[in-house]
């Protein structure tokens, strides 16, 4: 029997019953200019030059071979953890019946897996914070409570296609965010993994300028999605970023390598193709400075919770609150505390918005 996945808007403790999306939103800002200002003429002599020329960079070896090994054999224990008969040496369970409830076939927020020890663990790893401490110039920073991506190769239960998307409300209109992934397996052409549309950030507001002032004005996003940062791109509009330059990479990656992007980057994850499953934490940091009263309290709510956010450490701080939904009922492995909790270090505390500096 084939297993249908949806999602449901059921609250946990620690927050008000919404009633639209700006009720679930905390910390609600919609900037028109950079946070942060960066003089274009800088050379720095590492990544953040390949970085600010193209709004991404893949950056090498942040973690050794051998704690990516690490990582990814904790991801897999942690699917183990279900008991719905998954073998990562047996492709026939490879399917939807034998995995927990994932978003685009890999995706997992549910849960609480946002808070497990393991992707606390990759937050804190010192080159990891290294590099947004590099990029944002500063030490006092918080991140996201985001998931990760366990995506099985050759899947045939799964309808899958392209969705070249940004993670930024085109009603913000400068550097507001910067994204990024640690990579635990093998990523070659074959292996799925992260695709972006190197040079799209810096047309951001050129594009959505353009939308606002053309026929095309019908792909905005609808209003209820305000509040998410979420643009999906057409086909039409792929090819609006190509005829200026912009091109579609695939981020081919090996086991420790780091990629980052600018939240106004066009990209999507691809489904694996050959034999190697992919295995990675999304990590996202910004300033806490950049962060008010309500997002900080929101955070710590979630946290105290083990609740999930977006990809936005410091503002429009929605809590992943829909359950996992299996065959039309709440997924009856659903959990709302993690396998393993993390350590709680004046670090993670920091990080999680729960501790000043």
């Amino acid at each position: 029997m084939s297993t249908t996945t949806t999602t449901t808007t059921t609250t946990t403790s620690g927050f008000e019953a919404p009633k639209g999306n700006k009720d679930r939103t905390f910390g609600a800002r919609f900037e028109t200019k950079d946070l942060i200002s960066f003089d274009e003429n800088t050379v720095y002599g590492d990544w953040r030059d390949e970085f600010h020329k193209n709004g991404c960079v893949i950056i090498k070896n942040v973690i050794s071979p051998e704690r990516a090994k690490y990582y990814a054999d904790k991801q897999i224990q942690w699917l183990k953890n279900f008991e719905l008969g998954f073998d990562e040496n047996d492709p026939s369970t490879w399917t939807a019946d034998h995995l927990p409830i994932s978003f685009k076939g890999g995706m997992y927020f549910a849960y609480a897996s946002t808070h497990e020890k393991m992707a606390w663990e990759a937050r804190t790893e010192p080159k990891v914070v290294e590099i947004f401490e590099k990029l944002w110039g500063t030490k006092e920073l918080i991140c996201s409570f985001d998931g990760m991506n366990i995506s099985m190769p050759n899947r045939k239960d799964l309808n899958w296609s392209p969705w070249p998307h940004c993670d930024q409300n085109p009603e913000r209109k400068g550097m507001q965010a910067v994204q990024g992934l640690l990579n635990y397996a093998p990523n070659g052409p074959n292996d799925g993994g992260l695709m972006l549309m190197r040079g799209s950030a810096k047309l951001f507001n050129e594009f959505f300028a353009h939308k606002r002032d053309s026929a095309d004005h019908e792909d905005a996003p609808p209003p209820e999605l305000k509040y998410m940062d979420l643009f999906l791109f057409s086909e039409k509009d792929i090819k609006w970023f190509e005829e200026r330059g912009c091109e579609m990479i695939k981020c081919n990656m090996e086991p420790g390598d780091f990629v980052l992007w600018d939240s106004r980057t066009m990209h999507y994850a691809r489904l694996p193709e050959g034999n190697q499953i992919r295995h990675v934490q999304y990590i996202c940091m910004t300033p806490r400075a950049f962060a008010n009263d309500e997002a900080l309290e929101a955070k710590k709510k979630c946290f105290e919770n083990w609740i999930g956010t977006t990809h936005w450490p410091h503002c429009n701080i929605r809590p992943t609150e829909d359950k996992p939904m299996r065959n039309g009922k709440i997924c009856p492995k659903y959990r709302s505390e993690p396998f393993e909790k993390p350590e709680l270090t004046e670090q993670v505390l920091r990080l999680a918005g729960v501790k000043s500096y």
